[in-house]
C-alpha cells in the first residue's frame, strides 16, 4: 500500500472504507469494509454486470451478457481518497478502477471510456481542460412519487415562489444549508467555485474550477451525493433530474471546454496572434456533427428529453455563436489563453465521465477529420428547427449508426450503453402515467 495513504489514514483516524466504482448510470456501487481489511487487502472483486444495471436495477437482455457473469479485478486510485465528511464514525471513500484478470480495462467502466479517450488526445500531444456548471433543485421531501414536487421551506418559513434568478436573498433563505455543502466539498477537495439562484423555483448552480476531465469527473460524481447528502441532513431533497418540475425550467450540466498542447502548455484553440485557430473551429465542427448522434450520453432518460425546448431554457440545436445562450454551444468572451467552447446540451442528469467522454470525443474527430463549422449565430437560436433525436428511440438508432463515435469511445461500451438504455426505456414504457387514467379512462 502507498504508505503516505496510510499515513493519512492513520492520522485522520479512519475506521471505514467506501470503495467505490462508479456505474453506467453514475450511481456508487461497491463495498463499505473495515479500514484494517483494505489495508491488509486492497484489491476488490465484483460481477462485471453491476455496472450495467438501469437506474431501476435491471440489465440488458441476456443476448448482451456473459452468462457465466465473470468477476472485475477492482483497482483503488490513490487520487481520489477523500473524506466522507457526513460518516457518523471517521470514514473515507475512494474510487476504483475496473480491469480484467489479465489487467486489461473493463471496456465498459465509465470512468475507462473517459480514460481511453484521453488517450487519444495524450497520443496527439493534446490535454483537455474543462469546467462543468451543476444546476439542481432543491425540493420539498417527497417520499411518495405520485405527488408532484414543491418548493422546500427556507429560513423565512415560506416556501420560494416565482422567479428569482440571481437573487442573493433567494439564495441566503438556504444559507445553513450551502454552508454545509461548502464545507463538505472542502473536506473532500471538490474545487467548487460560484453559487448563483436559477431561472427555476428553489433552482441553484455551482460552479467548477476549470481542470482535469478524468479529476473533474470524479468531483462530479461525488458532488452529486454530496448535495444530496447536504439537503437530506436539513430536512430536504436535492435532485439532478434533468426536469424535475412541468412549470419549471430544466437543470444542465454546461460544459466548459478548451484543449492545451501539452508541451507548451499553449490553449490550441488561439493562434500567436490571438485570433481563433482552424483547431477551435474543427473542434466546434465535430461537436455540431457528432453531439447530435450521441445524445443518449447527453440526455440518457426518457425525463430529459422534457428539459430539450425553448420554453425551459435549453438548447433545441447545435448552432453556435459568441456569448450567445440560445445556442447549443457557447463560446463565452474570453482572453485569449481562456478560448473555450462551452457546451449547452448536457442535463444535469448525466453520467459525468460518459458526457466528459462524449463531448471530447465529439470535438477530437473533429479536430482530426477537419470538420469546418457552420457560420456563428448572432440572432435567437430558437426560432431555428430543432436539430436533435425526437425521443429515446430515435436518439438510440442513431447513436447505433455512428460507428466513428463508437470507435472513438469504444465498440463494447456503445453496444452495452444502448442495450442498458434499450431495456430501461422499455421499462419506462409499460408504466401507465396519471395523465393517461386522467384524461383517457372515461373519454375515449
Amino acid at each position: 500500500m502507498n504508505h503516505q495513504l496510510f499515513e493519512w489514514l492513520r492520522d485522520n483516524r479512519i475506521t471505514e472504507m467506501e470503495c467505490i466504482v462508479p456505474d453506467m448510470t453514475g450511481v456508487a456501487r461497491g463495498k463499505i469494509v473495515p479500514k484494517d481489511k483494505f489495508v491488509s487487502d486492497q484489491e476488490m472483486r465484483l460481477p462485471e454486470a453491476v455496472l450495467i444495471q438501469t437506474v431501476t436495477g435491471d440489465y440488458p437482455d441476456d443476448s448482451m451478457l456473459d452468462l457465466t457473469d465473470p468477476d472485475m479485478v477492482l483497482m483503488p486510485d490513490p487520487n481520489t481518497m477523500r473524506f466522507v465528511p457526513w460518516a457518523t464514525d471517521p470514514t473515507a471513500q475512494l474510487i476504483y478502477d475496473a480491469l480484467r484478470p489479465d489487467g486489461s480495462m473493463v471496456e465498459v467502466a465509465p470512468r475507462n471510456v473517459l480514460k481511453r479517450v484521453l488517450a487519444l488526445y495524450e497520443a496527439q500531444g493534446w490535454e483537455p481542460v474543462v469546467a462543468p456548471e451543476m444546476e439542481f433543485y432543491l425540493l420539498s421531501p417527497n417520499p411518495d412519487p405520485d405527488i408532484p414536487l414543491a418548493p422546500p421551506i427556507g429560513r423565512t418559513g415560506r416556501a420560494e415562489f416565482g422567479r428569482r434568478s440571481y437573487a442573493i436573498d433567494a439564495v441566503n433563505e438556504f444559507d445553513p444549508l450551502f454552508e454545509d455543502i461548502y464545507d463538505y466539498c472542502h473536506a473532500q477537495n471538490l474545487e467548487v467555485d460560484t453559487l448563483i439562484h436559477e431561472i427555476g423555483t428553489a433552482q441553484m448552480e455551482i460552479n467548477f474550477m476549470h481542470g482535469n476531465a478524468l479529476d473533474l469527473s470524479d468531483q462530479v460524481f461525488l458532488f452529486k451525493r454530496t448535495v444530496r447528502e447536504a439537503a437530506f441532513r436539513h430536512g430536504m431533497y436535492a435532485t439532478f433530474m434533468a426536469k424535475p418540475m412541468e412549470a419549471e425550467p430544466g437543470s444542465a450540466m454546461h460544459i466548459h471546454q478548451s484543449v492545451l498542447n501539452k508541451h507548451t502548455g499553449k490553449n490550441l484553440f488561439s493562434g500567436e496572434d490571438g485570433k481563433p485557430t482552424e483547431h477551435f473551429f474543427h473542434f466546434i465542427g465535430g461537436l455540431q456533427h457528432y453531439l447530435p448522434e450521441c445524445m443518449p450520453f447527453f440526455a440518457p432518460y426518457v425525463n430529459s428529453f422534457r428539459r430539450l425546448s425553448p420554453y425551459t431554457a435549453a438548447p433545441t440545436n447545435v448552432e453556435w455563436g459568441y456569448d450567445n445562450r440560445t445556442v447549443g454551444l457557447r463560446v463565452p468572451h474570453s482572453s485569449p489563453a481562456a478560448r473555450r467552447v462551452e457546451n449547452r446540451v448536457p442535463g444535469v442528469d448525466v453520467n459525468p465521465y460518459i458526457a466528459m467522454a462524449a463531448t471530447l470525443a465529439c470535438g477530437y474527430l473533429g479536430m482530426m477529420n477537419k470538420i469546418k463549422p457552420r457560420d456563428p449565430l448572432a440572432s435567437d437560436a430558437y426560432e431555428l428547427p430543432f436539430q436533435f433525436p425526437h425521443g429515446t428511440e430515435e436518439a438510440l438508432v442513431r447513436l447505433k449508426a455512428c460507428t466513428d463515435v463508437a470507435e472513438v469511445m469504444g465498440p463494447r461500451f456503445v453496444e452495452m450503453y444502448v442495450g442498458m438504455k434499450e431495456k430501461e426505456f422499455a421499462e419506462y414504457f409499460r408504466v401507465i402515467s396519471p395523465w393517461e387514467r386522467k384524461f383517457l379512462l372515461l373519454h375515449v
